[in-house]
């Protein structure tokens, strides 16, 4: 199956081959004939599975044809905007827009992205003359809605983007408050990596009369990532993972750890060992943020560390592994962080530091995935504290096992 045959014009499918896309994967396959048809969509898919694309392909396609249909005679006002992307991140956002602006190269559509941590004064010049493709975070959406400097009456798609994350990260309420001030008439596209009760829940209240895709299978557990931990004391794990760095020679690691304070200490050990890496949290300003992302990506730095902030909207092609040094809280974390590599198709490696402490997450990780992940033992990091085989069937607490 080809772009060209799901609906696709030229002017995109021509960008689209010369990006080196052969076929639409299945996401892309289901998703982009339901948008262009118009009707509203909730689909579950994996990162790395092409499901930006599988949204933003068929969303330029409507807004070029919107714009042929009237020939130009429905111009688009200041301040208005035709599509609104909503993304949990500053990291996510960006990545999109800088899809959309590949995509769009034959196309005379604009776009832009909005987020909180810079100064407000350029996206507000950049409203003026109005923008057909807006992706932003929902802090700053509506910071410059109380504001007046754009508004909605010409909105035509609502895409709620990685839905699951945003409601993870508190922005229900904005997000509904944004909803609010939207056209009643309009296409809704809401994309998952998973659908909890949660976004069930928002789904419900936001979208009639939906059609849904989930892509089955986890990305994260197909055999193209291959999985391994290694059990370590808590008071080892910064030798341990030097150890890796250098013994394995690995070339490049994206390193998840869970605080911005962890991500500085491990940098400094790191550091210490002769081994040279930079971190990216929260607490960095937005343009050090972009400059170390854009250096990762052009292989300036080979070692990054990074807080969850990073676990979406980080896309780099070929990257070879993704480390836990600590496990997330959440299973569904876990899926998030893998993903990163693997992606597309390619092959890549994703490694856990799993000290006694980590039992329960371990055990929901491995429940969540349906399997053991294989350990592998190093001689010169013998464990005092033994961590157990995980149980399966482990449930969180206050939820009781299924009935067999």
């Amino acid at each position: 199956m080809s772009f060209s045959s799901l609906g696709l014009s030229e002017a995109i499918t021509s960008v689209v081959t010369e990006l080196g896309y052969s076929a639409p994967t299945p996401i892309q396959k289901q998703a982009i004939p339901v948008v262009l048809s118009g009707k509203n969509l909730i689909a579950a898919a994996q990162t790395g599975t092409g499901k930006t694309a599988s949204f933003v392909l068929p969303l330029l396609e409507q807004l070029e044809q919107l714009k042929d249909s009237h020939n130009n005679k429905h111009k688009l006002r200041g301040k208005r905007i035709r599509a609104l992307i909503l993304t949990p991140t500053r990291e996510l956002a960006v990545q999109v827009e800088a899809s959309i602006a590949k995509y769009s190269k034959n196309l005379k559509l604009t776009s832009m992205a909005m987020y909180g941590g810079v100064d407000s004064a350029p996206q507000k010049q950049a409203l003026i003359w109005g923008v057909d493709v807006l992706v932003a975070t929902p802090g700053r959406l509506l910071d410059l809605a109380h504001q007046r400097a754009l508004h909605f009456d010409e909105l035509t798609t609502l895409v709620l983007d990685e839905a699951d994350r945003m409601l993870d990260m508190g922005f229900i309420d904005d997000i509904n408050k944004i909803i609010e001030r939207l056209p009643k008439q309009r296409q809704n596209l809401l994309f998952s990596a998973t659908i909890s009760p949660d976004v069930r829940a928002l789904a419900k209240r936001t979208i009639d009369n939906a059609v849904e895709i989930s892509i089955a299978h986890n990305h994260a557990s197909k055999p193209k990532i291959e999985q391994w931990l290694v059990t370590v004391d808590k008071s080892n794990k910064s030798a341990l993972l030097s150890h890796l760095i250098t013994e394995q020679q690995w070339q490049q690691a994206l390193i998840f750890i869970e605080t911005k304070h962890g991500a500085a200490k491990l940098v400094s050990q790191l550091d210490k060992r002769g081994i040279n890496a930079e971190s990216l949290h929260g607490g960095r300003t937005q343009a050090v943020r972009e400059q170390i992302l854009a250096d990762f990506k052009a292989g300036k730095i080979t070692m990054l560390v990074a807080t969850g902030i990073a676990a979406r909207g980080l896309d780099i092609d070929d990257l070879a592994r993704v480390v836990n040094y600590d496990l997330p809280a959440q299973a569904d974390e876990y899926i998030h962080r893998i993903g990163r590599t693997g992606r597309a198709g390619a092959s890549g490696e994703a490694i856990s530091l799993v000290s006694k402490d980590n039992f329960r997450e371990l055990c929901a990780i491995e429940s969540r995935l349906g399997h053991i992940i294989s350990r592998k033992e190093f001689d010169a990091f013998p464990v005092k504290k033994t961590v157990p085989v995980s149980i399966l069937n482990y449930l969180p607490k206050n939820k009781s096992a299924p009935k067999k």
